[in-house]
């Protein structure tokens, strides 16, 4: 260990915690790397290896210039990742997307993090919260952390601090809502927080139409639940557990049509519909009430489309409900990822609330140079949020949207964990137009969008590394 700079201690050895740990190291300062394993076994993981793979051995799509995932895979490449380099060399066929050797992949990240020599490994369980000695922790541990510490966490931060079953509805991009046969209006016009009568979208369904996808949600195909899962809750049904209990449940629930006037039609009171709430400060995507769901992606694609004004929806994520620890983050969390009640502690990962191999890694490598850049005497500036990690970053920090107080009163959490997507990212400046200024509409349209996207990403992140050497002295 270097005699002039303390260690940074991380807890975890999951993607997340592993990136970190590298991306510490590799500014010269030194590491200890807490990991469980393999004294103390999760239900999910099998062996003792650094960055086990638990689930799919998928990093989804390696497409940099049409895909929000592919171009965090570029961007993490371009910042040094150790999971994406290790990613590369243990890759597996697997058509577009980047697929690896579960074993080699985790044996060879084992590998690295052990002959780093800034890096210490120390195979412990960290029971509750770190010692106070320890003046910078990144904290790593995944959906799965240990109840001692996470027990820990919310008395530090409050009751509501930690989530533990995680009931999320699908996202939809907002721009692909057909407006023509949907409309705005909040339920008997009323007024929430944010002043606005019209705040929510509104799908409705004719008796036929409702009939037809409520014997869609009753013969869809479901996911189980995994042996270390809670069962779901009265407070928190499934639509398809509503459906269940009596075919009137969903009109009288989550899809009750009262104190709404269908625009294209005031005359025809609908029997049922589907509402959409904004979820995202910037009004991209929205998330429809009350639809939590274990319906398989591939049936709440096929379902779901079938509800009117979401024939062409696109999703930004797709609903589910499972056993999840992760914080209130926008509103626990600064800036570079640390604790607002105790700065010492920051967070990385799925803990934070972003969803996904890749997404854990980005967030654990972002947390790991702002620890070492705070070791080293200086701040470092969050990437643009017009980048993938930058806009990841702002979902978890700061971009979602704040339920009404009656909500949270009921036990309703307005962030939720959420994948890397396009949704996430600031709009584009300018109009897109063809090679001959006309307008673009249609899949010409979103293929320009996402190009545009990508090349504005990759632009600004190499204007923020190069600006890295310049970053401010810390206070």
């Amino acid at each position: 260990m270097s005699e002039r700079l303390r260690a940074v201690h991380v807890i975890g050895g999951g993607l997340a915690g592993s990136e970190a740990a590298w991306q510490i190291a590799a500014s010269r300062v030194p590491v200890v790397l807490h990991e469980m394993r393999p004294k103390r076994m999760t239900a999910a993981h099998k062996t003792a290896a650094l960055a086990e793979l638990v689930c799919s051995n998928s990093f989804r799509s390696d497409d940099k210039e049409l895909n929000a995932v592919g171009l965090l895979h570029e961007e993490m490449r371009r910042l040094g990742s150790l999971v994406m380099r290790t990613a590369d060399a243990h890759q597996v066929p697997a058509g577009s997307a980047l697929a690896v050797d579960r074993d080699g992949f985790a044996a060879a990240v084992t590998a690295a993090l052990a002959t780093q020599p800034l890096i210490e490994i120390r195979r412990e369980e960290i029971a509750g919260l770190p010692p106070a000695d320890w003046d910078s922790v990144i904290i790593a541990t995944g959906p799965l952390t240990s109840p001692a510490l996470a027990d820990a966490v919310a008395k530090l931060t409050g009751e509501d601090a930690l989530a533990f079953f995680d009931a999320i509805a699908p996202i939809v991009h907002r721009d692909t809502i057909d407006m023509s046969r949907a409309w705005l209006q909040s339920r008997y016009d009323k007024a929430g927080p944010g002043g606005s009568d019209a705040a929510y979208v509104n799908c409705p369904l004719t008796r036929e139409q409702y009939e037809a996808f409520v014997d869609a949600l009753l013969g869809g195909e479901k996911v189980a639940f995994h042996d270390w899962e809670t069962p779901y809750f009265d407070g928190c049904l499934p639509i398809e557990v509503m459906a269940e209990r009596g075919r009137e449940t969903l009109r009288h629930g989550p899809m009750k049509p009262f104190g709404l006037t269908n625009r294209h039609a005031p005359n025809i009171k609908p029997c049922a519909v589907v509402q959409l709430r904004q979820d995202n400060r910037l009004g991209t995507l929205f998330n429809m009430v009350g639809f939590q769901t274990k319906l398989k992606h591939g049936e709440q694609t096929r379902i779901f489309r079938t509800i009117p004004g979401l024939e062409r929806a696109e999703f930004a994520r797709l609903g589910g409900l499972h056993r999840n620890t992760f914080l209130n983050a926008p509103k626990l969390l600064d800036g570079g990822l640390r604790l607002k009640a105790e700065p010492r502690l920051r967070f990385a990962g799925q803990i934070t609330g972003c969803e996904g191999y890749v997404e854990s890694a980005a967030i654990g490598l972002l947390a790991g140079r702002f620890a070492a850049a705070e070791r080293l005497g200086s701040f470092l500036m969050p990437p643009p949020p017009t980048t993938a990690h930058g806009a990841l970053l702002a979902h978890i920090t700061a971009g979602h949207i704040e339920t009404a107080a009656g909500a949270q009163t009921a036990g309703a959490r307005s962030y939720q964990p959420m994948n890397v997507n396009f949704g996430l990212f600031p709009p584009l400046a300018h109009p897109l137009r063809g090679e001959h200024g006309q307008r673009l509409r249609g899949s010409e349209k979103g293929l320009a969008k996402k190009c545009a996207l990508t090349q504005r990403a990759l632009a600004d992140l190499a204007r923020w590394l190069s600006g890295e050497d310049r970053a401010v002295a810390a206070e």
